[in-house]
């Protein structure tokens, strides 16, 4: 139990340096292939925050542990809205004003649909998989056609001010995406041995395991880059990376999960996990959108979106202790 316990805790802190270095090289690497700063927002940094949940997941598949996959990319996109906008949101009001991100939160509302239909019948196969795939694959159409042909849309311009201030040779930028890739693979296979292991020790299922500790774990990349982001004035970039983060968490998840070894869906997870990712992607798109003014998540709403995410939680803690 105690040897689980640190492989969870070295896990998680592997897995957010492996993540970090990742997508910095990864979107150095980019930039030196000419790529445009807005289609670097949109695919590197905001999917390529979600490279410790994808690994995680398919992990836990092979392994099978199929709770601990689904809990981990739902549990993810909770903890992403919930905690780590609300805390951007505290630290510094979120403005909204790109137009890509605009159009991107209607589309995860569908997305997230999309994925309530696929768990109603309490299983996630290879056609479901099949599905949220070729979904992405269009997604990233779309997302390249849109960056490539607006790139002076306000989150280019903060994704450009961001590589800037950080730059990066060419040679520097493939080494630290290849060691990033390689830790990150390592830490995560260390990571889903130790949280299935105390798990079981505990007698907890490896969904709740997944939609707490891992969840929260794999979702620390897009915290440190939202909270960053925030305070330097790049709201764009703080809330596309959360975007970004949830739709690649729904569709490249769940999909090569499903796809490695088809899913069982506890009941729970329609009636209570994907109804509050529903809620809050709703609460988002509103909040973004702005009904009645720019829009923008403020203060009080931030501190909301975390009693949400405390009281949420606590249910989930409570059902384990009862």
């Amino acid at each position: 139990m105690t040897m689980a316990a640190l492989a969870i805790l070295a896990g998680l802190v592997l897995l957010v340096w492996s993540a970090d270095k990742f997508v910095e090289g990864a979107a150095a690497t980019a930039k030196h292939m000419g790529m445009p700063a807005l289609l670097i927002g949109i695919v590197i940094i905001g999917f390529g925050t979600s490279a410790p949940e994808m690994v995680v997941s398919a992990l836990a598949a092979s392994d099978g542990n199929p709770g601990l996959a689904l809990g981990n990319a739902y549990g993810s996109n909770i903890t992403n809205i919930a905690l780590i906008l609300g805390v951007t949101a505290l630290i510094a009001p979120i403005a909204v004003q790109s137009q890509i991100i605009r159009k991107e939160l209607p589309i995860l509302l569908v997305v997230t649909l999309l994925a309530g239909w696929q768990l109603y019948d309490g299983n996630l196969g290879r056609m479901d998989a099949a599905i949220l795939l070729t979904v992405l694959l269009g997604l990233m159409g779309w997302s390249i056609r849109e960056g490539l042909s607006q790139r002076q849309d306000a989150l280019a311009g903060e994704v450009e001010e961001e590589l800037n201030s950080h730059p990066m040779s060419l040679k520097t930028a493939l080494i630290w995406l290849f060691i990033g890739l390689v830790v990150l693979v390592i830490s995560s296979r260390i990571l889903v041995w130790g949280a299935v292991t105390v798990a079981q020790s505990m007698g907890v299922s490896d969904l709740i395991i997944g939609l707490t500790i891992v969840a929260i774990g794999t979702s620390l990349p897009e915290l440190a880059s939202s909270v960053v982001a925030a305070r330097k004035g790049e709201h764009d970039l703080a809330i596309g990376n959360v975007i970004g983060s949830n739709l690649f968490n729904t569709l490249a998840v769940v999909g090569i999960a499903a796809g490695i070894h088809p899913l069982a869906v506890e009941s729970d997870v329609l009636t209570r996990d994907w109804a509050l990712m529903l809620a809050l992607t709703i609460g988002l798109l509103l909040m973004a959108i702005g009904l009645k003014g720019p829009g923008r998540i403020t203060r009080p709403e931030g501190l909301a979106l975390i009693a949400v995410y405390l009281g949420y939680t606590g249910y989930l803690g409570y059902g384990v202790l009862s």
